[in-house]
Formats: C-alpha cells, structure tokens, sequence
C-alpha cells in the first residue's frame, strides 16, 4: 500500500485540539462528505457527552482506531482529525487501502476534558503536570474490560468501555490501534503479534524523523520484548502473575487490582491484531545511549524505586492536610490515594524482582539510568499536579474557614511541587512537535494495517 504521500500532508499542528474542538471538526466533515462519512453515536460519557465514531471506507478488513485511551494521550485525537480527512479527500487511498475504518477521536471525553489546560502550551514539563489529569485504574477505559483470572474478577465496565464493547463484537476487527502515547522518553511499540519483517519499519518511521527510541527500563518489569523497544502487548494477566510472584505472603490480591484488563486483550477472542504505539510529548537523546555508567542496572533500578518511594512519602503527607475534606467525586483525589496506597507493597515488589534476577547485575547503560533515576522523578511531578489540583477541586466545595484553610493548603503543596519542578526542568529534554508525532503514529498504523492485508494473518 502506497501511503507516503499520505504522510506528507500531515499539517503542522501547533496545539491540541480541545474536545469540542474534536466534535465540531467531525460534525463538519460529515456535513462536507455526507457520502463517505457515516457518524454514529455509539455510546455517552458518565456526564452524558456524546461519543461520535466515524466509519469510513467500503474495505472488506475491518480496523478500529480510536483516540485518548488515557485522556492526557490527545496524540491520537490529533492523528485521527488529519486521517479521517485524508481518507475523504484522497480517493486512490480509500478505495485501494483495503480496509472500511471506524474512527473514535476521543473515547475518555470527561477526563480529556480535564487536561485541556496545557493542550495550548506552553509545552513544558512544568505546565503538562500543572495541567495534568489521568484517573485511577477503576476509571480508565482502556483498563476497564470485564476480567475473571484466579483472584481477580472485574466486571464494572464504564459507559464508554461498554460502548466500546459493543462496537468491537460488532466490528470484530482485523485491526486495532489504541491511540496511547508517553509523556518522556523515546518510542516505543507494543503488539500482539511477533512480526519481526515489519520493525525496522517501525524503527525507520521513528528514526528518519528525529525521534529516538527508547531503549532505557521497560515500563513495566513483566513485559515481553519482541526486540529493542518493540513488546508483547499485555492484558492485567501478566500484572496480576508479576505481583503474585514478588507480594508478600500474606497480601490479599483480590484487594490489590481494583481494575479490570485491556482492550487488546478484550479483542483478542478475535484473533484481532492490535498496536499501541508509545511516543513521548518530550524526549532526550539520553533515552538510547548506550554509554556505560560507574554502576549497574540493579543500583539504578533500586536507587529509583527508592526515589518514587521518598517522593511518594511526601505526597501523602500532603494528602493527609486536607483528605478528610476529599468529595467523593474529586476525580483528582483519586489516582492520588491509588498512588499512595500501593507505594510501599510495589517498592518491595520491584526490590525482591531486581534483587532475584542476575541479569540486573550488569553494568547500567546511559538510556537505563536515565529511565531510572531522571524520568521516575517526572512520573513523581504529574502526581505531585495530582495533589495540588485534588486540594484546588476542595477549595470550590467548601465556604468559611474550611475554605481558608484548604486555600493556604493549596498554596503550600504548589511551592513544594514548584521545587520539585524545577529540579525536572533541569533535565536535558525537547518538545516534540506534534506534526512528527503524528506522523510517526500513522505510518506505524500503516505499517500494520498494510501487513495484514498484503500478508494476512489467521483469524
């Protein structure tokens, strides 16, 4: 499948799009390709807001793509406003591509919603965790499918899993493309499949724009690798199996999960294939040094857990100032008391991993230590954005005294949380510009969708 061109004309976006923004450029399209654009509204949000998918094309395989799986991820927003207009204007592709798409901009429409404050810049470490939102596991759509594995049953899907359900047993889809992206670091993939003719692809639509890949830590210590920065995608199993191997004794996993699996693992009974392409909003070239550092990757990893550990220490004692006003609605609060209440239970889990593993004792490369030890400390600065916005969201609901007083609590955890920034901030990093993210993320959709159907994969 010829696509270049299609790539060529990705615009040079400066900013993203807020989710009203996302429906009215939809409602336009429809209304310019009322022939080729069949909009439906396949399910509402919790706070009702209507969730569009556009289904374009007449192909005989099936993909689905669909954007902000986590909602501080509008990379994938961005990438479908430009395809699904690709895909209308440019007739040679639809028609020869093989495939009838079913596009979804935004499926966590609320919590995007609240991320919109740094969508126009400045882009900056800084305002991404000022600004930031991501909710707890029991509220993300992507990790709230129905799940029954040993301990572990989840089977309170919400409105937009649902919805998304639905359309997947619809569709059945040869192809899907959960339009997930990272905020530091390098690119990286996940995949169902193991294709090993397709990563050099993959590499070259990274690499011949600039962006590195990342070649640090894993995101996670239980994940498969398929080859350098490309992985196995996962479903809550291999979670579940890691903390199993590494909790203590005496924990109740059943209390532990409090989510359910993923939509890849969900599609799966479809013999779906299905990508998760992670590109980083910021980057540094130290994400794929391979200059050897005077300690190893245990040192560095243990030296980081301890790092997450300490900064989540604090965040809890802050939390404790002003939880007892929590409402049960703060949707800030939240993922907060998630992070503090398993930070003890996952540094010993992470401990005993490194601690049982030899591979660990070898020397640590440049991109390693800096997954460690400097990217841990930014993951730590979007929760401390957590506190300071869950304090704010109180001081709305509250009058009087209580009011003051959560008010100068606010003010408190922000200078912490600006201390903390700064220090980030003198980490070696650049913003990527969106048009080379979107780029990259199409032509790594491409790259597959292009397989299974020259290829064809058994169902």
């Amino acid at each position: 499948m010829d696509y270049q061109r299609i790539l060529d004309n990705v615009p040079d976006y400066k900013a993203f799009m807020s989710v009203d923004e996302m429906d009215q450029s939809t409602l336009k399209l429809k209304e310019e390709y009322p022939d080729l654009v069949d909009l439906t509204i396949i399910g509402h949000s919790r706070n009702d807001h209507p969730i569009y998918c556009m289904k374009i094309g007449h192909g005989e395989k099936k993909a689905l793509m669909f954007g902000c799986p986590h909602p501080n991820e509008p990379m994938g927003a961005m990438m479908l406003e430009y395809f699904s207009r690709a895909l209308c204007e440019d007739d040679e592709f639809r028609e020869n591509c093989g495939y009838t798409w079913y596009l979804i901009k935004c499926i966590d429409i609320d919590g995007t919603k609240l991320n919109e404050g740094w969508f126009k810049g400045p882009f900056n470490l800084t305002n991404y965790a000022r600004n930031f939102f991501r909710p707890t596991s029991y509220e993300q759509v992507e990790w709230t499918f129905p799940i029954e594995y040993k301990q572990l049953k989840f089977d309170r899907p919400m409105p937009e899993t649902k919805a998304l359900m639905k359309l997947i047993d619809e569709v059945k889809p040869d192809f899907m493309y959960s339009l997930h992206n990272a905020g530091f670091g390098g690119a990286y993939w996940y995949i169902t499949e193991d294709l090993p003719e397709l990563w050099d692809q993959f590499y070259h639509a990274a690499q011949s724009r600039g962006m590195p890949l990342s070649l640090g830590e894993p995101e996670a210590p239980y994940i498969t690798a398929f080859a350098p920065a490309i992985f196995k995608n996962t479903g809550i199993q291999e979670d579940y199996d890691y903390v199993e191997k590494y909790a203590d004794k005496d924990s109740d996993l059943s209390k532990r999960f409090e989510c359910g699996t993923s939509s890849n693992d969900y599609a799966s009974k479809y013999g779906t294939v299905s990508l998760v392409g992670e590109l980083p909003y910021f980057y540094s070239p130290k994400i794929e040094s391979d200059k050897i550092m005077p300690f190893t990757r245990k040192e560095a990893l243990i030296k980081g857990e301890q790092i997450k550990l300490n900064e989540y220490d604090e965040i809890a004692e802050g939390y404790q100032l002003y939880q007892k006003y929590v409402s049960d609605d703060n949707p800030f609060a939240k993922m907060v008391e998630m992070m503090i209440k398993n930070r003890k239970a996952s540094y010993e889990e992470s401990v005993r991993h490194v601690e049982a593993d030899d591979k660990f004792n070898e020397p640590c490369k440049e991109s390693e230590a800096f997954d460690s030890l400097d990217i841990t400390r930014f993951y730590a600065l979007l929760i401390w954005g957590l506190l300071v916005r869950g304090v704010k969201f109180e001081c709305t609901r509250h009058e009087g005294d209580v009011a003051q007083q959560l008010k100068k609590t606010a003010e408190m955890l922000e200078k912490k949380m600006m201390v903390k920034a700064r220090a980030v901030e003198s980490i070696e990093y650049s913003f990527v510009p969106i048009q080379t993210l979107v780029r990259i993320q199409l032509e790594s959709g491409l790259i597959v969708s292009s397989y299974i159907k020259e290829k064809g994969i058994e169902r």
